[in-house]
């Protein structure tokens, strides 16, 4: 009877002992796995915390703001669109563009700590600025032309614009600018179309003077007036806006 006592034992003890083993077996299994899970989850988060989120800021008037497209998206969305289906890393826009808004405007902004923050962080930044400027110097309207009144206004563009790209460089001196240039709302009038070249001719100048600004011309794009691009006297529609995103996108290399 002892031994029969002592050989249940043992084998209640062996089986005991089996037992532990598969349990710690399966305990290890499971502190193996939620070990390979936590590596996961950490190495997931790491590349996305080291996924670098892309930056546009654009400056200009009622052309960068994008008014005219029915689509309420302008250039700018556009681009940023692009952006979207082109490149890996997530784009955010910072539009501070303003209708009406002339090169003393824009010099005004660079006083603003919101805008300069983002001019700060800029992965690019696009510069599209001078329709109102001329408008504005000629009194209010391009009929009739007054060449000596505008003239005196190109004076104070260039100024204008030369201040602003010394403190764009000067907050932010590695991200390209692109500086687009102007076009003729009116290329049946070729006084207009004159002015046009000629502050196109001063923008080109100056941008060729500062390091990684690229000017990028608008002119030839729209040579013929048709509602087929332009919602009203001066402001593109849809397709209009579309055909000066194809611009940019083509003048300037993005990258992948």
């Amino acid at each position: 009877m002892f031994m029969f006592w002592r050989l249940l034992c043992g084998e209640i003890g062996a089986y005991s002992e089996v037992q532990l083993m598969k349990k710690h077996r399966k305990w290890w299994i499971g502190l193996l796995v939620l070990v390979a899970i936590g590596l996961g989850v950490f190495g997931f988060q790491s590349s996305m915390s080291h996924q670098k989120e892309e930056q546009i800021v654009s400056l200009g008037d009622s052309l960068t703001y994008g008014v005219g497209d029915e689509s309420g998206h302008g250039y700018v969305e556009n681009l940023q669109q692009w952006f979207d289906k082109n490149h890996d890393d997530p784009v955010t826009v910072d539009n501070y563009a303003i209708p009406g808004q002339q090169s003393d405007g824009m010099l005004g902004q660079m006083n603003e700590a919101t805008v300069m923050k983002s001019i700060e962080n800029a992965d690019y930044i696009l510069f599209f600025i001078g329709m109102n400027d001329i408008i504005k110097s000629n009194g209010g309207d391009l009929s009739p032309l007054n060449e000596d009144k505008i003239a005196i206004g190109k004076k104070d563009y260039e100024k204008n614009v030369k201040r602003i790209l010394d403190q764009i460089r000067e907050e932010n001196p590695e991200a390209p600018v692109l500086f687009l240039g102007l076009y003729n709302p009116y290329p049946d009038k070729p006084e207009i179309g004159k002015i046009i070249k000629d502050w196109n001719a001063t923008s080109q100048s100056i941008v060729g003077s500062y390091e990684g600004v690229t000017f990028i011309p608008t002119n030839d794009l729209y040579e013929e007036k048709s509602s087929r691009y332009f919602s009203d006297a001066v402001h593109l529609n849809e397709q209009g806006y579309e055909k000066l995103t194809m611009r940019i996108i083509k003048a300037y290399d993005f990258g992948e």
